[in-house]
Protein backbone atom coordinates (compact mmCIF):
# COMPACT_ATOMS: atom_id res chain seq x y z
CA UNK A 1 0.00 0.00 0.00
CA UNK A 2 1.40 3.61 -0.71
CA UNK A 3 2.01 5.90 1.38
CA UNK A 4 -0.32 9.19 1.42
CA UNK A 5 2.33 12.06 1.41
CA UNK A 6 1.67 15.93 1.60
CA UNK A 7 4.29 18.58 -0.04
CA UNK A 8 4.50 21.93 1.43
CA UNK A 9 6.97 23.91 -0.59
CA UNK A 10 7.79 27.25 1.60
CA UNK A 11 9.34 29.79 -1.00
CA UNK A 12 8.39 33.31 -1.04
CA UNK A 13 8.60 33.49 -4.84
CA UNK A 14 7.07 30.59 -6.01
CA UNK A 15 3.60 31.09 -3.97
CA UNK A 16 3.55 34.36 -5.56
CA UNK A 17 3.84 32.69 -8.77
CA UNK A 18 7.30 34.55 -9.78
CA UNK A 19 8.80 31.02 -10.00
CA UNK A 20 7.76 27.52 -10.64
CA UNK A 21 7.67 25.21 -7.85
CA UNK A 22 10.23 22.29 -9.49
CA UNK A 23 10.48 20.04 -5.95
CA UNK A 24 6.60 18.70 -6.21
CA UNK A 25 7.52 17.03 -9.50
CA UNK A 26 10.86 15.85 -8.18
CA UNK A 27 9.61 14.73 -4.97
CA UNK A 28 6.51 12.94 -7.18
CA UNK A 29 8.62 11.34 -9.81
CA UNK A 30 11.29 9.90 -6.81
CA UNK A 31 8.47 8.97 -4.25
CA UNK A 32 6.15 7.56 -6.91
CA UNK A 33 6.60 3.48 -6.62
CA UNK A 34 6.00 4.25 -2.66
CA UNK A 35 3.41 7.18 -2.38
CA UNK A 36 0.73 9.09 -3.72
CA UNK A 37 0.32 12.74 -3.22
CA UNK A 38 -2.91 13.51 -0.71
CA UNK A 39 -1.81 17.61 -0.22
CA UNK A 40 0.05 19.89 -2.05
CA UNK A 41 0.84 23.71 -0.37
CA UNK A 42 2.74 26.15 -2.04
CA UNK A 43 3.01 28.80 0.81
CA UNK A 44 5.81 31.68 1.76
CA UNK A 45 8.57 31.72 4.43
CA UNK A 46 6.16 33.10 6.90
CA UNK A 47 6.52 30.93 10.53
CA UNK A 48 3.09 31.06 11.72
CA UNK A 49 1.67 30.04 7.51
CA UNK A 50 4.16 27.00 8.16
CA UNK A 51 2.59 26.56 11.47
CA UNK A 52 -0.82 26.62 10.71
CA UNK A 53 -0.32 24.56 7.29
CA UNK A 54 1.00 21.63 9.03
CA UNK A 55 -0.82 21.38 12.03
CA UNK A 56 -4.04 21.21 9.65
CA UNK A 57 -2.75 18.24 7.60
CA UNK A 58 -1.83 16.50 10.04
CA UNK A 59 -4.53 17.32 12.01
CA UNK A 60 -6.71 16.48 10.19
CA UNK A 61 -5.02 12.92 9.08
CA UNK A 62 -4.97 14.27 5.37
CA UNK A 63 -1.45 12.49 4.82
CA UNK A 64 0.88 9.52 6.66
CA UNK A 65 3.95 11.60 5.88
CA UNK A 66 4.79 15.13 5.05
CA UNK A 67 7.67 16.88 2.92
CA UNK A 68 8.52 20.41 3.42
CA UNK A 69 11.21 21.94 1.32
CA UNK A 70 12.89 25.37 1.80
CA UNK A 71 13.61 27.42 4.31
CA UNK A 72 16.46 25.19 6.01
CA UNK A 73 19.02 27.50 5.22
CA UNK A 74 20.98 30.37 7.14
CA UNK A 75 19.27 33.23 5.59
CA UNK A 76 16.80 35.50 7.80
CA UNK A 77 13.58 34.34 6.03
CA UNK A 78 14.48 30.17 6.44
CA UNK A 79 12.28 29.32 8.96
CA UNK A 80 10.89 26.12 8.09
CA UNK A 81 12.87 24.12 11.00
CA UNK A 82 11.62 26.44 13.61
CA UNK A 83 7.92 26.42 12.68
CA UNK A 84 8.37 22.64 12.41
CA UNK A 85 9.82 22.36 15.89
CA UNK A 86 6.70 24.68 17.31
CA UNK A 87 3.85 22.25 16.13
CA UNK A 88 6.10 19.01 16.87
CA UNK A 89 4.66 16.11 19.36
CA UNK A 90 8.38 13.93 19.20
CA UNK A 91 11.80 14.47 17.20
CA UNK A 92 13.23 11.84 14.94
CA UNK A 93 16.69 13.46 14.27
CA UNK A 94 18.12 10.17 12.78
CA UNK A 95 16.43 10.74 9.35
CA UNK A 96 17.59 14.68 9.05
CA UNK A 97 21.08 13.60 10.65
CA UNK A 98 21.74 11.05 8.17
CA UNK A 99 20.59 13.01 5.22
CA UNK A 100 23.39 15.49 5.97
CA UNK A 101 25.95 13.37 6.76
CA UNK A 102 25.26 11.69 3.55
CA UNK A 103 24.98 14.98 1.49
CA UNK A 104 28.13 15.96 2.34
CA UNK A 105 29.33 13.58 -0.22
CA UNK A 106 28.00 16.06 -2.70
CA UNK A 107 28.05 19.53 -1.53
CA UNK A 108 30.01 20.68 1.56
CA UNK A 109 26.82 23.28 2.15
CA UNK A 110 25.04 20.13 3.33
CA UNK A 111 26.38 21.20 7.13
CA UNK A 112 25.07 24.00 6.97
CA UNK A 113 21.04 22.88 6.71
CA UNK A 114 19.06 23.30 9.86
CA UNK A 115 16.30 20.53 8.54
CA UNK A 116 14.25 18.66 11.08
CA UNK A 117 12.16 15.72 11.01
CA UNK A 118 9.45 15.30 13.69
CA UNK A 119 6.03 13.80 14.56
CA UNK A 120 2.55 15.43 14.96
CA UNK A 121 0.01 13.41 15.46
CA UNK A 122 1.64 10.70 14.43
CA UNK A 123 2.20 12.13 11.07
CA UNK A 124 6.40 12.38 9.96
CA UNK A 125 7.28 15.33 8.99
CA UNK A 126 10.43 15.84 7.35
CA UNK A 127 12.12 18.90 6.27
CA UNK A 128 14.05 18.57 2.78
CA UNK A 129 16.22 21.27 1.04
CA UNK A 130 14.52 23.85 -1.72
CA UNK A 131 16.41 22.74 -4.32
CA UNK A 132 14.77 20.24 -6.83
CA UNK A 133 18.02 17.91 -6.88
CA UNK A 134 19.08 18.39 -3.13
CA UNK A 135 15.18 16.86 -2.71
CA UNK A 136 16.02 14.24 -4.63
CA UNK A 137 19.44 13.24 -3.38
CA UNK A 138 17.91 13.60 0.37
CA UNK A 139 14.86 11.46 -0.25
CA UNK A 140 16.93 8.81 -1.94
CA UNK A 141 18.66 8.73 1.14
CA UNK A 142 15.54 8.18 3.10
CA UNK A 143 13.41 6.68 1.03
CA UNK A 144 14.16 2.73 2.15
CA UNK A 145 12.88 3.46 5.73
CA UNK A 146 9.77 5.89 4.62
CA UNK A 147 6.93 2.76 4.45
CA UNK A 148 8.31 1.66 7.40
CA UNK A 149 8.10 4.56 9.77
CA UNK A 150 4.48 5.11 8.37
CA UNK A 151 3.52 1.68 9.42
CA UNK A 152 4.73 2.17 12.60
CA UNK A 153 3.19 5.48 13.06
CA UNK A 154 -0.15 4.22 12.29
CA UNK A 155 0.14 1.02 14.73
CA UNK A 156 0.34 -1.44 11.86
CA UNK A 157 3.87 -3.24 12.88
CA UNK A 158 3.84 -5.22 16.34
CA UNK A 159 7.37 -6.08 16.29
CA UNK A 160 10.77 -4.36 13.94
CA UNK A 161 13.67 -5.35 15.88
CA UNK A 162 16.50 -7.09 14.05
CA UNK A 163 17.30 -10.65 14.07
Amino acid sequence: MKINVAIVSVSDRSSKGERADLSRPAIEKCLFDIASLSVYECIPDEKSIIERTLIDICDNKKAQLVLTTGGTGLAPRDVTPEATLNISDRLVPGLSEEMRRQSMEFTNKAMLSRAVSVIRNNVLIINLPGSPKAVVECLEIIKPVLHHAAELLQGEVSDCARE
